[in-house]
C-alpha cells in the first residue's frame, strides 16, 4: 500500500468519464488565477458523496467499487517540466478481503495512464495488497487505502485514466478526463494539497513528502483542523500567503495570513485552518500571491462522519428526532457555532454504541434506515417527507419488524377508534413486545398508525432516544 496527495494550481476537467464500478476518495485543486465563486447548498436529505467529489473536480466513482482520485501539481528545477502527482483513495469495505492465519489481506490492482493523443507518455501498473488485523477492519468506509504515484512531465494537455480493480472478485472501475498540466515558473504557488502528515521538500528535483487526503475531506467535531500543504517557489527567506475560506453560499467565514518558511530551494508548509470556521459541506480555501498576483484554491469537503450524509448542522439535528431525545437535540441546536465541533465530538463519543471501533454503529445503522425509508415509503399517500411518514419513522426509529402482514377489513375497526373500512398492517417487534397497527381507510396507499398505536410508538421511542 502506498500513501499519495492530490491537489494544485492545475484545473482537472472531468471529460467523458467512464464510470465502471469504483470508487475512493481525494483532494482537489484549482487553477491559478481562478477566483473564489460560491458553491451549492446541501439539499435536505444529503447529497451522494461521489457527485459532490465530482463536483469537487476529484476523479469519483459508486457503487459497485468506489474510488476517488486527484490530481496535484508541483515545480521541478526546469519550467519546462512539471511535477505531477497522481493519487487514488479506496476505503476497505470496496475490497474483497481473504483469510490469511489471523489477518485478511485483500489484493489490488491500479493503473494510471498518461496519453497525449494516442501516444502513451506515462504510465503506472501496480499490484498491492492491503492487510489488516481483525475483521473489523475490513469494513472501514474512511480513507483507508492510499495509493500515489509521482510523474514529471512537460506541461501541456492531457489524457489521464484510472483504473482500480479489486483482484479476488475482478469488479474494476476505469474513469479518464482531460487536464491541462500547466507550467510553474517563479512567483507562482503549487497545488494545495489537504494532507494528513507533510514535511519541507528541500530541492525542486525531490518529491514531496507528503501523506496526503486525497479525499480532501474531513470529520466535523472529529478534525480540529484540516492541513493543507503549499510551496511557493521565489528568492524569498519567507512569504505571508493571504488567504479566505468561503462557505457554499460564498460567504468569507474565515480570513487570515499564513508565512510560508524557506527549507533549501524552496518555501512551502503545512498551513492549518480550524474546522470550526470552514464549516459543514464543500468549503473553497483561497490562497493569494500577493507579489506576484497568482491564486489558487482548494475546495474542501467537512462532514459530520463517513456514513453520515451531506447535511447542513441544523439539518443534521432535524434528521435526529428519532434517534436523540429533544432536549439533547436543543443542547446540541443551542450551541455557539465556534463550539459547535466540540459539541459534537462530545455526543459521538457518549452515544456510540461500541467505542472500541472507528465506526459509530449507532448512527450509520440510524441514517441507512433514513436513507432506506425515503426510498420505500416515498409513495405512502402523504405530502410530508417519505422518512416522516408514519411507517417510515417507525422504520427509523425500530428498523424492519420481525413480522409484517397485511389484513383486508370489511367492518369498523372500533378496537382501534376507526369507523371506515379498508386494510391493516401489522408491524411486530419481539424484542420490544409490540406489535404497532397501520390503516389504509382509503385504499390510496396513506398508511398511518392507529391512534393506540401511536401512542405506544411514541412511548417505545421515547424511552429507545439518547439522553
Amino acid at each position: 500500500m502506498r500513501s499519495f496527495k492530490l491537489g494544485h494550481s492545475g484545473l482537472l476537467v472531468l471529460a467523458g468519464l467512464a464510470f465502471g464500478g469504483c470508487g475512493g476518495r481525494q483532494r482537489e485543486g484549482i487553477s491559478p488565477g481562478s477566483r473564489p465563486v460560491p458553491l451549492p447548498l446541501a439539499i435536505e436529505q444529503g447529497r451522494d458523496p461521489t457527485a459532490i467529489y465530482n463536483q469537487m473536480g476529484l476523479i469519483a466513482t459508486g457503487s459497485p467499487l468506489s474510488y476517488v482520485g486527484k490530481i496535484a501539481y508541483f515545480a521541478t528545477p526546469s519550467p519546462d517540466t512539471t511535477m505531477l502527482l497522481a493519487s487514488v483513495s479506496i476505503p476497505n469495505r470496496m475490497l474483497s478481503f481473504l483469510r490469511d492465519g489471523d489477518t485478511y489481506r485483500a489484493p489490488y490492482e491500479v493503473r494510471l495512464r498518461l496519453m497525449q493523443g494516442t501516444a502513451e507518455v506515462k504510465s503506472s501498473d501496480a499490484m498491492e495488497i492491503v492487510r489488516v488485523a481483525t475483521f473489523k477492519e475490513v469494513n472501514r468506509t474512511d480513507e483507508s487505502v492510499i495509493y500515489q504515484n509521482y510523474f514529471r512531465v512537460k506541461p501541456g494537455d492531457y489524457t489521464i485514466s484510472f483504473m482500480v480493480r479489486d483482484v479476488s472478485s475482478n469488479r474494476s472501475a476505469t474513469q479518464e478526463g482531460a487536464i491541462t498540466i500547466p507550467r510553474i515558473t517563479q512567483g507562482q504557488l503549487s497545488t494545495p494539497v489537504l494532507v494528513y502528515e507533510a514535511g519541507h521538500r528541500l530541492t525542486l528535483d525531490s518529491v514531496p513528502k507528503l501523506l496526503a487526503s486525497p479525499r480532501s475531506s474531513a470529520v466535523f467535531g472529529q478534525d480540529s483542523t484540516v492541513s493543507v500543504y503549499l510551496e511557493a517557489y521565489g528568492p524569498q527567506s519567507r512569504l505571508p500567503i493571504p488567504y479566505i475560506v468561503q462557505n457554499e453560499k460564498g460567504a468569507v467565514s474565515w480570513r487570515d495570513t499564513a508565512v510560508l518558511e524557506r527549507a533549501g530551494g524552496l518555501l512551502s508548509g503545512a498551513i492549518n485552518i480550524p474546522i470550526s470556521r470552514v464549516g459543514i459541506g464543500i468549503t473553497n480555501v483561497t490562497f493569494m500571491r500577493d507579489d506576484a498576483r497568482d491564486t489558487v484554491r482548494i475546495p474542501v469537503f467537512v462532514s459530520f462522519g463517513n456514513d453520515i450524509p451531506l447535511l447542513s448542522y441544523e439539518e443534521l439535528i432535524n434528521q435526529l428526532r428519532y434517534y436523540a431525545s429533544p432536549e439533547r437535540l436543543k443542547s446540541l441546536r443551542e450551541t455557539p457555532v465556534d463550539q459547535r465541533g466540540e459539541a459534537w465530538a462530545s455526543f459521538l463519543r457518549s452515544s456510540d454504541p461500541s467505542p472500541s471501533t472507528p465506526e459509530h454503529e449507532g448512527l450509520e445503522t440510524y441514517f441507512a434506515r433514513l436513507q432506506q425509508a425515503a426510498i420505500r415509503f416515498r409513495d405512502d399517500g402523504t405530502s410530508r417527507a417519505g422518512w416522516l411518514s408514519d411507517r417510515a419513522r417507525v422504520y427509523v426509529a425500530l428498523g424492519e419488524p420481525d413480522q409484517l402482514y397485511e389484513q383486508n377489513v370489511n367492518g369498523p375497526i372500533t378496537r382501534n377508534s376507526i369507523s371506515q373500512r379498508g386494510s391493516l398492517q401489522y408491524w411486530e417487534y419481539g424484542q420490544y413486545a409490540v406489535r404497532l397497527i397501520f390503516y389504509d381507510d382509503t385504499g390510496s396507499g396513506r398508511w398511518r398508525l392507529t391512534p393506540i398505536s401511536d401512542t405506544e410508538f411514541q412511548n417505545l421511542n421515547a424511552r429507545l432516544l439518547i439522553h
